[in-house]
């Protein structure tokens, strides 16, 4: 029997997959997949993860009403409980779909991201039901007033 995922992870190739992946002792006991587009550090993530790809928007008008629409069909055929993102353009169009279809949404605003938001993190957040930054500092508490200080998701040894 194939089980919906409770959380459908939301992030761009690179630092972003490399940010989410930290975050896996939050939704490794829970079913989950990732929704991104395809290159080769999520094409290899699909050997162990289930991830839908997507076209991504790379800030394409028309690549991001595909990406939108692509988004939409996953998240209406997964139906999961949350979305969880990291940024970056790829998530705009997934979290859009998934906030018209009632999935709550909860954005982490990149670690690269000390003194101003990013241009995901100034679009989702918006319309997320959480945002979550990993500096302290007062500029991102003022650009996301209702957002909080999360530290950082990076694990150190």
């Amino acid at each position: 029997m194939k089980t919906n995922p409770t959380i459908l992870l939301a992030c761009s190739a690179g630092g972003h997959l490399t940010e989410m992946r930290q975050l896996a002792p939050f939704y490794q006991d829970s079913p989950h997949a990732f929704i991104t587009f395809r290159r080769p550090d999520t094409e290899s993530l699909s050997q162990k993860e289930k991830v839908h790809f997507i076209e991504r928007p790379a800030r394409n008008p028309l690549r991001t009403l595909q990406s939108f629409l692509e988004a939409w069909k996953i998240i209406r055929k997964e139906k999961p409980k949350m979305v969880v993102s990291t940024g970056a353009d790829v998530t705009v169009p997934v979290c859009i779909a998934a906030k018209l279809q009632g999935i709550p949404i909860v954005f982490i605003e990149s670690f690269c991201r000390p003194y101003t938001p990013s241009w995901s993190g100034r679009i989702i957040s918006l319309f997320a039901d959480r945002v979550i930054y990993q500096w302290n500092n007062p500029a991102l508490k003022e650009a996301y007033p209702n957002g909080i200080y999360g530290g950082s998701i990076f694990v150190t040894e």
